[in-house]
C-alpha cells in the first residue's frame, strides 16, 4: 500500500482508554523479547518513536497491525523529525517545510488510526550535565546550570552562549507558536488525532539566548491552550520537569495536573522524580526523590484522567535498563492500584 492509498484504507481509530492507565515506550523494532517483557509486566498500552525515513502510513499501520498481534495498543506514536524543531520555533530557512511534514506526521496517524502524539517546542533541545549517581550509585541525568554549556536533539547539538546566533524575544518565541499552533490544529482536528505538548527540559530558564517561556511555566501553558483552542491540542505532562522547574513553574504539580486534568487537557503523564528544583537536579528513582508520587497518581484519579502514564527518564539500575524499567512499572502499578481503591472508598455509596 502506498501514502496515496491511504484515505481509502484507513483503519479504524483506537479507543482512548478509560481511566488511568499504564504503557511502556518500546521500540517499534521490537523483538519477541521485547514484546514477552511488556506482556510479563501486565501493561496494555505502548508508546513508539520513528524517524522521518520511516514516518508515514504505512509504517504507522504495519505497526499498529504488528503490536496487535501481540494484544497491546499503540496509543501515542512520535515521530523525531518533526520534534524539537528550530525551524519552526524560530521560524528559520525550512519552517514551512517543516510544518508540512508535522501536518503529514498528523494525517498518517488518523489513517492508522493511532490516537495520539507527543510534540515539543524546543529550539535547542534537552540540556544536561554529566550524569550524576542517585540511590545505590545509580548513573542518572543531571542538569547543573552552573556548568551547563550544550543541548542536544536527534543527532545535533547546541552550545552557549548563543545557539543560533543571537538572543531571540519572548514575542518571537510566542509569535511563532501561534503561527504554528493555528496551521497544525485544524489538521489535527480533522486527523482525529491528540498532539500532548510536554514541557521544556530543564524548564523556565533561558539557554543558548533562546528563552522557554511558552512551555516551561504554568501561565505559559495556560495561554498556549487558550491560543490553540482545540480539544485536540493538550498536554503532555512531564511531573520531573515540573519538579524541575519547582518555583519556576508558577503552579506546584498537583495544583497544575488538578487544573489541566478538570480542563480535559491532560492526554499523556510522564511519571519520574528528581531530587532537587533547578538550578541543579539529578533525576531518581520514583520512590527516591523530592516528591510522593503516590499524590501524583491520585490526582490523575481524582480528576478522571483518560489516558496512559509511562515510566520515564528511569536511572539505570545494575547496569541493565529494563530492570530498572521492570521496579518503576511494578511501583506505578501499586500506586495506581492503591488511588483507585481510596478513592473508589471516598466515593458515597
Amino acid at each position: 500500500m502506498t501514502e496515496s492509498d491511504a484515505t481509502s484504507h484507513s483503519l479504524p481509530m483506537a479507543a482512548i482508554p478509560t481511566g488511568t492507565q499504564l504503557a511502556l515506550q518500546m521500540p517499534a523494532e521490537p523483538t519477541e523479547a521485547d514484546l514477552q517483557f511488556a506482556h510479563q509486566l501486565g501493561v496494555k498500552y505502548v508508546v513508539l518513536w520513528t524517524d522521518g525515513a520511516h514516518a508515514g502510513y504505512d509504517y504507522y499501520a504495519s505497526r499498529r497491525e504488528l503490536f496487535e498481534r501481540a494484544g497491546l495498543t499503540i496509543y501515542g506514536f512520535g515521530n523525531l523529525d518533526v520534534h524539537n524543531q528550530d525551524a519552526i520555533v524560530l521560524k528559520l530557512p525550512g519552517r514551512d517545510a517543516k510544518v508540512e511534514q508535522y501536518k503529514q506526521h498528523l494525517r498518517a496517524l488518523g489513517r492508522a488510526g493511532i490516537p495520539y502524539t507527543t510534540y515539543a517546542h524546543m529550539a535547542n533541545g534537552i540540556w544536561s550535565t554529566d550524569p550524576e549517581p542517585t540511590r545505590g550509585g545509580a548513573p542518572a541525568r543531571a542538569f547543573d546550570k552552573a556548568k551547563a554549556e550544550s543541548g542536544h536533539w536527534h543527532g545535533q547539538r547546541y552550545f552557549t552562549p548563543l545557539s543560533h546566533g543571537r538572543v531571540y524575544s519572548e514575542d518571537e518565541i510566542w509569535e511563532n507558536f501561534a503561527s504554528f499552533i493555528g496551521e497544525v490544529a485544524p489538521v489535527a482536528e480533522e486527523a482525529g488525532v491528540r498532539i500532548g505538548i510536554h514541557p521544556d527540559d530543564p524548564p523556565g530558564v533561558d539557554l543558548g539566548g533562546i528563552p522557554r517561556c511558552i512551555f516551561g511555566n504554568f501561565a505559559g501553558y495556560k495561554r498556549a491552550m487558550e491560543l490553540a483552542d482545540s480539544p485536540n491540542v493538550g498536554v503532555c505532562f512531564c511531573a520531573g520537569c515540573w519538579l524541575e522547574g519547582g518555583e519556576l513553574m508558577g503552579k506546584g504539580l498537583l495544583e497544575s495536573l488538578r487544573y489541566f486534568g478538570e480542563q480535559g487537557k491532560l492526554f499523556k503523564v510522564h511519571f519520574r522524580n528528581v531530587d532537587a528544583p533547578l538550578p541543579h537536579f539529578v533525576e531518581t528513582f520514583v520512590d527516591d526523590g523530592c516528591m510522593d508520587m503516590y499524590k501524583v497518581m491520585r490526582t490523575l484519579r481524582e480528576v478522571g484522567f483518560n489516558g496512559v502514564a509511562i515510566a520515564d527518564h528511569i536511572p539505570l539500575m545494575a547496569g541493565d535498563p529494563r530492570i530498572g524499567t521492570a521496579y518503576t512499572v511494578a511501583y506505578m502499578k501499586a500506586l495506581l492500584q492503591r488511588a483507585n481503591e481510596e478513592v473508589a472508598a471516598a466515593v458515597p455509596a
